[in-house]
């Protein structure tokens, strides 16, 4: 019989390679997109918050042990700044197909445009994965059996690992039962033998399963390929859309990604699936108008010159009061009319100073203005998307802005958002969405924006605010209440515009609204915003 090896080590070179010294990576991923555990803290917390990615989780791990790592690739491929996709041959031969789709995704223009929106952004990344998850739930289902070759694949490599563990156990073993003259006895070597002999097997298999696996998928890929461009085209459309709708209800990026997860979900799906939605086209165009116009907005304007006023802008002094300047022992006089505003003025007629008081919107809720016009565009959108234009328009002022929506004398509803805080965009949708119904009062909500004023004034001292009355309808105020309605509006300097919504004759020169209104337009065609842009100008 040959002798023995005389040391250990030899057992194992004489045997030729084993799996440790095997082409297969030690280390085998099962994700496809690396990732630092920044990023997987930002999945789990994500994960946590989504019913619906738990909920999808749950039933692709039913179909394919591996697919809920899918989900994870999926989430980092859209959330990461620069997605890395490690090496197909560095991947678990079960992962392999999900290497496959998220290589795909990442070669698709559609999934470039789509990360426009998605990365940085754990809520986007997570709703484009719920996008696309009809066409990942179809790959997995027409890969099933390809995926069978693959999963059988990964047990041929546990199976490498053990026996290349019972290598290293009988190695050892080896080596403990070793002579002081280095001799191994035959039992031990026989079974160092054996266990390399199955591990090279066990490796050969492993090999051979690897390569089935990646025949097998392989032969799917442009299938795959052509998928995945579709979802991550329907994936870039809808957060496209949903972009989209939220700049349009003045939702801007830093308030949404402060925004909780399910906080967030529910105003996208209260946007997109209500009647707002109907709105968000007019609402934009109304806001990109005023916008527009707030660049050409009139200051001041000396306007046409109808006569002679008293009062303290120097701008308007008439000569002869300017003449008094020149006299020294008129110098005093001078000083003591200025203080007290008794300065003669040229009056003007034209466009006056823009206000610095809260601007309100007093919109009609009554039921004519349920009435539809052009395109399907009701009264109460077009007026609705004048007032959040005026909301805008009160932020970029830096003044209050208070919604009141009115119909009969006991139906008022009153919206405030205070100039120094960001309006909540809950309540801007609970001042868009609500209509009251009913018959239609002047006085109440008149009434309710001069005691705003008035408010604001005690408070604050500030005067000059704007009411814009927007309706469709024509009612009667009684005498005694435009009497005291006229002191107040003389008294806080406040000013009155008036938009007749698809009645003409609301406007007319001897109708109520003629006369409570320093300014009065009629909107007949609903579609043309534009017919109110001068309204931007003034307020």
């Amino acid at each position: 019989m040959a002798q023995p090896p005389s040391k250990p080590d030899d057992l194992a070179a004489r045997s030729g390679p084993w799996p440790a010294r095997s082409a297969i990576p030690s280390v085998r991923h099962t994700g496809a997109v690396a990732a630092d555990r920044f990023d997987i803290l930002t999945w789990r917390d994500t994960y946590e918050q989504s019913a619906a990615l738990r909920d999808l989780a749950a039933e692709f791990t039913a179909r394919h042990a591996s697919a809920a790592d899918l989900l994870t690739d999926a989430f980092l491929a859209a959330y990461q700044a620069r997605p890395h996709l490690r090496a197909s041959a560095a991947m678990a031969p079960s992962r392999l197909l999900n290497h496959h789709i998220i290589t795909a995704l990442l070669d698709s223009a559609e999934f470039t445009e789509l990360r426009r929106t998605t990365a940085g952004d754990p809520y986007a990344a997570a709703m484009a994965v719920l996008s696309q998850a009809s066409t990942l739930r179809r790959i997995l289902e027409q890969t099933r059996q390809a995926q069978e070759p693959a999963e059988h694949a990964d047990k041929t490599l546990q199976e490498t690992e053990r026996t290349a563990a019972a290598v290293g156990d009988a190695l050892e073993q080896a080596a403990e039962e070793t002579d002081e003259d280095g001799t191994v006895p035959n039992a031990a070597a026989e079974s160092v033998h054996r266990a390399i002999e199955a591990a090279r097997r066990a490796d050969a298999a492993a090999q051979q399963a690897a390569r089935t696996a990646t025949r097998s998928l392989t032969a799917l890929v442009p299938g795959i390929r052509a998928a995945a461009q579709s979802a991550a085209a329907r994936a870039a459309s809808a957060a496209r859309k949903e972009a989209a709708l939220m700049r349009t209800w003045g939702v801007g990026p830093g308030q949404l990604q402060r925004m909780p997860f399910d906080h967030r979900k529910h105003l996208a799906e209260r946007l997109a699936g209500s009647r707002l939605s109907q709105w968000a086209d007019l609402i934009g165009r109304f806001r990109q108008m005023a916008s527009g116009e707030r660049a050409r907005k009139v200051q001041s304007s000396t306007g046409e010159l109808v006569g002679v006023t008293l009062g303290d802008d120097l701008s308007r002094v008439v000569p002869s009061e300017l003449a008094n300047l020149g006299l020294p022992e008129l110098r005093a006089v001078f000083a003591a009319r200025y203080a007290a505003a008794e300065l003669m003025l040229y009056d003007t007629q034209g466009d006056q100073t823009t206000g610095r008081g809260a601007i309100i919107a007093c919109v009609d809720t009554s039921h004519s203005m349920y009435e539809e016009g052009p395109n399907g565009i009701t009264r109460e959108a077009w007026a609705k998307a004048c007032a959040l234009a005026l909301l805008d328009q009160a932020r970029h002022a830096h003044r209050d802005f208070v919604g009141i929506l009115f119909s009969a004398a006991d139906k008022l509803q009153v919206f405030r958002f205070p100039a120094d805080e960001p309006p909540d965009i809950t309540r801007v949708l609970e001042f868009a969405e609500t209509f009251l119904g009913g018959g239609t009062s002047y006085q109440r909500p008149l009434s309710a924006a001069a005691e705003v004023l008035q408010q604001e004034f005690n408070d604050t001292a500030r005067s000059r605010g704007d009411i814009v009355m927007i309706t469709d309808d024509d009612c009667g105020v009684t005498e005694q209440w435009m009497r005291h309605w006229k002191a107040t509006k003389h008294q806080l300097g406040f000013r009155v515009f008036g938009v007749a919504v698809g009645a003409p004759r609301v406007a007319e020169a001897d109708s109520v609204l003629d006369a409570l209104c320093d300014n009065l337009r009629s909107i007949e065609d609903l579609t043309d915003i534009h017919t109110a842009a001068d309204l931007f100008r003034l307020v």
